[in-house]
């Protein structure tokens, strides 16, 4: 008889739980072994559009005034399910906005609008993005219209852009050509914390600038600081030094922080009319049938004035609908004291606040609405430095909007790099300085001799392909940031870091700058052309004729195109390809070359095959022999792959992140190691990759695809060649 036939229920023909995020891994066994995951992170295998679709081209097909008119149309069209505050859905489009692009940070450019996460965990689940769900399933007829020519991406920010058209804002302008992504960034780290809205991400917890590096917000599944004070205990005062050590975490000042905290708090209202124990689980844990849909409350309709958001309960203008300066008379004018909303949420409220300067309720004009302040906003009150701003805002409006126009276009716009990405009719035509802006560089001259000057300048090829890479390795997929273009390796800061070797760097921009200058190409043009041209000698020298590929076109920024301060967060402090570490850190120098390769948009056999070749060029920092298995140094060979994989010999541990290769037969040590040279032997998937290169048959393979990463990397910021 059939089992099933027996079993009602039948039979499970998979394990349970094996296709759930509550399946135990089989490489949850060994919690030490180096996960690769975050390399595979966009795998094209997520991308339904396929490889030949190209966003950046079909939103420029867009009808953008249609567009934006449909989206001003969803602004004000009040729907059943979800019934607009006021009429309007101008503040949940701009708070949608808000904390899609919230999410930034300086440290290592994760975060951000750029790319649609908000749609995935464990970003839309936050309990601080509570009910943004449904400002996306509003938007949709418009996705739907308009199909692959609009990314949520875009559509995101431009719904926030339209809630304050609606309100009476002239905004800055707005950039299309944020391109989606299909796969949760669940290798991004968030924080340490296995619980919601737990916090331990302070060295010390009464020094609120020890927070975690790379992180911005100071608790687990917050945006930025907690409404009700730090650790929930209201403190205007120390919560003013949460939201500076947070804002600049995201490159805002702190006149652009107050403009935000008052603009954002300008139009809309905040919702804590239920019972918070009582909501349903987030989007990503709540059952099929409610569709994507978390946080369903019971009470009453659910939403409209029962709606739950985040705790506290009311308005901060008696116009939430305007963009007008009632902001301020209210936080300026008014004494405050601390009560309670009803979900239980501490927050402040006006004394003796006149009855007529309280809105009517959003969806009941027979009642009134409560008048609140968070203590972020007390913080702008209390703060001397903010609170200067506040009166500067209130006694000037036109300021005001000029200064949080701009301030929300850094916040929506930070993360997709430099202008030549922006697309649409409403692009600022000013140049920010924010924006990292390149002038376009001369493809006027003659390659080909300017290869020649640099081959017979004398430079060495370690020389000249050190200084190509420290040029190029700066770039940063998370926002478009450093990269080779604009030679900014010539200004400050990075002139003057470690890892870039300050004197032999001095001595290589000196040889390359004349030729660049006798030539009438640009120095960042001439110093990819002169790790090129180090590139095709070592190949050579190993028997292997190349020639690298080269696009001319980079510009050459001076340090008034340049903010010094910001570039400081892209500083080096180990890196696994030049066989460098600034210092030893809690975090392994290889798990550090990992995220440096994901920021670097390489997967792991490219970063296997890179490491390999700078190893046998000898590029090493300071002119260390660790990982240089070959007899050959400055050519291009698979020599390290070779003796990695040679079972001639042994490795002994030989002090901190230093190893001894030593030979069976004598005893002898042949070489010297790092963690980020015999990772690739230990690893079972790196070490995989390193045996296609260490085969007999692996010579011109490994040449061939050296070049091809090496081209990837010198050309990552070259959004003109997409």
């Amino acid at each position: 008889m059939n089992e099933l036939s027996v079993n009602k229920k039948g039979k499970c023909p998979v394990m349970h739980g094996s296709n759930t995020a509550t399946a135990q891994t089989v490489m949850e066994w060994w919690p030490k072994t180096l996960n690769l995951d975050i390399l595979h992170q966009h795998d094209s295998k997520t991308d339904p559009l396929g490889k030949d679709f190209n966003y950046a081209e079909e939103v420029k097909t867009l009808d953008f005034d249609a567009v934006k008119k449909d989206v001003l149309a969803v602004v004000t069209n009040s729907q059943d399910w979800w019934p607009a505050d006021w009429g309007t859905y101008a503040g949940l489009f701009g708070r949608l906005a808000w904390h899609a692009a919230g999410s930034y940070r300086l440290a290592d450019g994760r975060g951000g609008a750029g790319s649609g996460n908000i749609r995935f965990a464990p970003l839309n689940s936050w309990p601080d993005n509570a009910n943004l769900d449904k400002a996306r399933r509003l938007l949709w007829p418009v996705k739907k219209k308009y199909g692959n020519k609009l990314s949520w991406a875009d559509l995101i920010i431009l719904a926030g852009n339209a809630g304050y058209e609606s309100a009476g804002l002239k905004t800055f302008g707005f950039g299309f050509g944020r391109e989606d992504i299909w796969h949760p960034e669940k290798d991004t780290y968030w924080g340490s914390e296995k619980e919601w809205l737990t916090d331990g991400r302070y060295s010390e917890n009464e020094d609120r600038t020890s927070l975690e590096n790379p992180l911005a917000a100071v608790v687990m599944g917050l945006i930025y600081v907690n409404p009700e004070g730090v650790d929930g205990k209201p403190d205007p005062q120390r919560t003013a030094h949460d939201i500076r050590e947070t804002f600049k975490r995201m490159a805002m000042n702190d006149e652009e922080t107050a403009a935000l905290t008052a603009g954002g708090h300008t139009i809309g209202k905040a919702h804590g009319n239920a019972d918070p124990s009582k909501l349903g689980p987030e989007p990503e844990g709540a059952d099929l049938e409610n569709q994507g849909f978390g946080w369903i409350n019971p009470k009453g309709k659910g939403h409209g004035f029962d709606t739950l958001t985040g705790g506290p309960e009311g308005a901060w203008t008696s116009n939430p609908t305007k963009w007008d300066g009632g902001y301020f008379d209210m936080l300026l004018g008014h004494e405050w004291e601390l009560k309670k909303s009803p979900a239980g949420a501490q927050q402040w409220e006006p004394i003796g606040v006149a009855d007529s300067d309280r809105p009517v309720d959003a969806h009941d004009s027979s009642k009134k609405s409560r008048i609140l302040m968070t203590d972020a906003d007390m913080a702008m009150k209390v703060d001397p430095v903010y609170r200067g701003y506040m009166e500067k805002f209130r006694d000037d409006h036109d300021y005001f909007s000029d200064c949080f126009a701009r301030a929300w276009f850094k916040l929506t716009h930070r993360d997709m790099g430099p202008k030549a990405r922006y697309v649409g009719p409403e692009v600022p035509s000013e140049d920010l300085i924010w924006q990292d802006p390149v002038p376009a560089g001369s493809t006027n001259y003659n390659v080909d001799k300017v290869k020649k000057a640099i081959a017979d300048s004398g430079l060495s090829v370690s020389e000249m392909v050190s200084t190509a890479w420290d040029s190029a390795r700066t770039y940063r997929g998370s926002d478009k940031r450093g990269g080779a273009n604009g030679a900014r390796i010539r200004l400050a800061p990075q002139k003057d870091w470690a890892g870039n070797e300050p004197g032999r760097l001095q001595k290589v921009l000196a040889v390359l700058e004349k030729i660049a200058n006798d030539h009438g190409a640009s120095v960042a043009d001439t110093i990819v052309l002169a790790g090129n041209v180090g590139v095709e000698q070592a190949a050579k020298a190993a028997g292997h004729n190349v020639s690298v590929p080269f696009s001319p076109g980079r510009g050459d920024a001076d340090d008034s195109m340049t903010d010094a301060e910001s570039f400081a967060d892209l500083e080096p402090l180990v890196d696994g390809y030049r066989n460098w570490a600034k210092a030893d850190y809690v975090v392994s120098p290889e798990e550090i070359m990992l995220d440096h390769t994901q920021l670097l948009g390489l997967t792991a056999p490219e970063m296997t095959v890179l490491v390999g070749g700078m190893r046998a060029m000898d590029t090493n920092h300071g002119g260390t022999k660790h990982g240089v298995f070959t007899d050959r140094p400055g050519q291009l060979t698979n020599d390290f792959f070779i003796g990695l994989t040679d079972m001639a010999y042994k490795w002994e541990p030989a002090g901190a992140n230093l190893y001894n290769i030593v030979e069976r037969d004598s005893g002898k040590t042949k070489w010297t190691a790092t963690r980020c040279d015999l990772v690739f032997g230990s690893n079972s998937i790196l070490r995989a990759y390193a045996e296609v290169y260490a085969q007999d048959d692996a010579s011109e393979r490994f040449v061939s695809d050296f070049v091809a990463a090496w081209t990837k990397v010198m050309n990552a910021d070259r959004f003109d060649l997409a």
